[in-house]
């Protein structure tokens, strides 16, 4: 699958939707993607605008169009019919030479310890709204204001399996830090590896002060990086407004497009002027890494050519000690045995701790499997844990693992 967004550089995505709409009178507590069906022509006007400003992708206005959003409306059965109408609107809007993207917003759901949805229950979720999005026509898919690793690395795996291009972007607070402590670098090398065709960073507190992050980023990045943050932060004084200017922003985006980014676009706050502003941005790219790396959600770990692999671990009540005993001691990886799904819930909980890379040794293919799914980051197996190597082929692909 070609990656569409290296076709140019920079590659300039749209601005902000949400609030617009509200500076054209959504009303606070409706549901986004109704309001839009209701008022096209709004929506549209300004997707035309953004093209007239050089963007060349937009994306179809389906942020809150999943099973779990749209039923805080009373319309979780109405997924499908709605997601189809909103690419329409946007496919009329635009025409065919520009890209529509579907844009993906978090569930708002969290798997244990941090609440009690299950990662299968998210991905079918995601699954219905992708499975109708790739019916609709789209493009491309791109999860934004990501608080997590498990939303999007439950739709790579979804849009890998379609076979349509996937983007993710996460959110992060002024530390450079998600919600659930993540930095971009472990997502990068993490997403990647699943299949995604760029990662970066949307919304957050503007342009100002992220590009530590995708200096870091790019040094692992074997695919493009993407921006697009809010026009800085909310102003009290202007309704829908935000504290930098055009010109502020655009100066901010040079910077980072100077640290890594070749996606560009804008997000809460920003409109058809901010794309335009940016568009003789020349980013400096660097050279696609070379590196193999593993990471939990809160380190990347580079692999050297020969690794030192700790004794096999038992994966009990006292793994996290374990993993941490490990600091400073020469070792690299950690080899974490598991032997039941009690084991793959304990490992998943433990490993944002880890200071050493995690492999994974389990001789039964689906107990494998689950471990993978529910470790958020890239960890590496045993090969030869699982007699089937083709089984153990096919898992490790599928969670982007590495093979030991």
């Amino acid at each position: 699958m070609a990656n569409i967004f290296t076709s140019k550089s920079p590659f300039f995505l749209d601005g902000g939707t949400g609030t617009h709409m509200i500076a054209a009178g959504f009303p606070e507590g409706a549901c986004m993607e109704q309001w839009i069906l209701e008022h096209p022509d709004v929506f549209q006007n300004l997707q035309r605008e953004y093209v007239k400003a050089g963007s060349n992708a937009v994306f179809a206005p389906t942020f809150g169009a999943n099973r779990a959003k749209l039923s805080s409306y009373g319309l979780g059965d109405k997924v499908d019919e709605i997601n189809q109408k909103l690419v329409s609107l946007s496919r009329e809007a635009v025409g065919n030479d520009i890209l529509v993207g579907a844009d993906l917003s978090t569930t708002g759901l969290f798997i244990p310890p941090y609440g009690d949805t299950s990662f299968d229950e998210i991905y079918d979720i995601y699954r219905e709204q992708i499975e109708s999005l790739v019916r609709a026509g789209v493009d491309f898919i791109g999860i934004e204001t990501a608080l997590n690793l498990w939303e999007p690395r439950a739709a790579a795996m979804i849009c890998r399996e379609l076979d349509i291009p996937f983007f993710a972007s996460i959110t992060v607070d002024q530390s450079g830090h998600t919600l659930m402590g993540t930095t971009l670098a472990p997502c990068v090398v993490c997403l990647q590896a699943m299949g995604a065709s760029a990662v970066g960073i949307n919304c957050s507190n503007g342009p100002v002060g992220l590009e530590e992050q995708f200096r870091q980023a790019s040094k692992y990045a074997k695919i493009p990086l993407s921006a697009k943050p809010n026009a800085g932060l909310p102003d009290d004084s202007k309704p829908s407004g935000f504290d930098l200017t055009v010109e502020e922003f655009a100066d901010g985006m040079k910077v980072l497009a100077e640290s890594g980014a070749s996606i560009l676009g804008g997000c809460c706050g920003t409109g058809p002027a901010h794309i335009a502003a940016i568009q003789n941005i020349k980013p400096t790219l660097p050279d696609v890494s070379q590196l193999d790396c593993l990471a939990n959600e809160k380190r990347v770990f580079v692999l050297p050519k020969a690794p030192v692999i700790s004794q096999p671990i038992t994966c009990g009540w006292e793994l996290e000690d374990d993993l941490l005993d490990l600091e400073d001691t020469g070792t690299d990886i950690a080899c974490v045995v598991i032997s039941s799904e009690e084991d793959c819930q304990t490992l998943a909980e433990a490993a944002s701790s880890s200071p050493v890379a995690i492999a994974i040794s389990c001789s039964d293919s689906k107990l494998l499997d689950k471990a993978l799914m529910l470790y958020q980051g890239r960890a590496a197996v045993m090969k030869d844990c699982i007699e089937d190597s083709a089984a153990l082929i096919t898992i490790a692909e599928k969670y982007g693992a590495v093979i030991l």
